[in-house]
């Protein structure tokens, strides 16, 4: 068995570099304390989904290094700690037919503190607890491009034995937008240059009773030269085993943790890879069932599901013969 080699020993002369350069380095001077606060959050809005759920929205701060995160308070009293990806959130358990006033502030890793948005109020609507009976399904949804980054979502009024309080625009399943029960329209905003998106809407009443979704209509978004975020899973290696293909990865780089990935053999589905909780910034790993059959050869990609709802890009395929 070869021995590791014994490590070099240090001269005085190096021991002595070796004192200076660390005496230098501690009288350095320290990196300036981050004091400043995040910009206000600005365009927020409080829509009322039910008698009893408040949907606030806003637009993303900004920062001289980074926004963490973002606190709802509602009269005044914080609700709600959310991280820095996360622009929208449902406010539950209000009391019915009562007004109730929102703000939103940003914070940083240093601890700084924005200012309060400006103050949005909804107002909730009575309950009607005998209510079962759901609206009717949005038609004539049509969605166009409102840039590289945005849709502009249009559809036909769904029908309520009492009444519609609000639309839910979903995109792949996933709700992105809630806006009030009179709009006939939406805006989505946070998409990326490029890609291939769906959507549907669902209205909803006082009761929560949520119509059948419309008909998803796919949209995807223009392109931007030479702009396009990596979303494929980097650093991927595969070590095979009997029986088994033991995969390791780091996922891409997203505002909200990446919590679920696709895995593909050779260019169909396999399985798909979800994580309850954060699985941190990676290395990850996977282990995936194969036939016990030695000298196959599987070509495997992987691609994350991103913040927005959509599928990212594959990553480069990883070739590994079974033994």
């Amino acid at each position: 068995m070869q021995r590791p080699l014994a490590a070099p020993l240090l001269t005085l002369s190096a021991l002595a570099l070796t004192a200076t350069a660390l005496t230098a380095c501690s009288g350095a001077a320290a990196a300036p304390e981050d004091t400043r606060a995040p910009t206000t959050p600005a365009g927020v809005t409080a829509t009322a989904g039910s008698a009893t759920t408040v949907h606030v929205m806003w637009t993303a701060a900004t920062d001289d290094t980074a926004v963490t995160g973002y606190a709802v308070y509602r009269q005044g009293h914080k609700i709600k700690d959310l991280p820095a990806g996360t622009l929208m959130t449902d406010v539950t358990g209000l009391a019915p037919a009562t007004p109730h006033t929102f703000t939103v502030r940003a914070r940083d890793a240093a601890g700084n503190v924005s200012p309060d948005s400006a103050a949005v109020t909804a107002t909730t609507p009575t309950a009607s607890a005998e209510d079962r009976t759901a609206p009717t399904r949005p038609t004539a949804l049509r969605v166009t491009p409102a840039g590289p980054d945005a849709a502009a979502l249009t559809w036909r009024p769904a029908r309520d034995d009492t009444r519609v309080t609000a639309y839910d625009v979903y995109q792949s399943g996933s709700r992105v937008h809630t806006v009030p029960g009179t709009a006939t329209e939406a805006r989505v905003t946070g998409l990326r240059p490029a890609t291939a998106y769906s959507f549907t809407v669902r209205a909803r009443d006082a009761a929560e009773n949520s119509s059948p979704d419309s008909e998803a209509v796919p949209l995807t978004t223009p392109a931007v030269p030479g702009h396009r975020p990596a979303t494929a899973p980097t650093g991927v290696t595969v070590r095979a085993a009997k029986g088994a293909l033991t995969v390791t990865w780091t996922p891409p780089r997203t505002a909200t943790p990446v919590k679920e990935h696709q895995l593909h053999l050779n260019g169909r589905f396999a399985t798909t890879i979800v994580w309850g909780a954060d699985p941190g910034p990676g290395p990850v790993g996977y282990t995936l069932t194969v036939p016990a059959t030695p000298g196959v050869r599987y070509a495997l990609t992987l691609r994350a599901k991103l913040p927005d709802g959509t599928w990212g890009d594959f990553s480069t395929p990883t070739t590994v013969v079974t033994v």
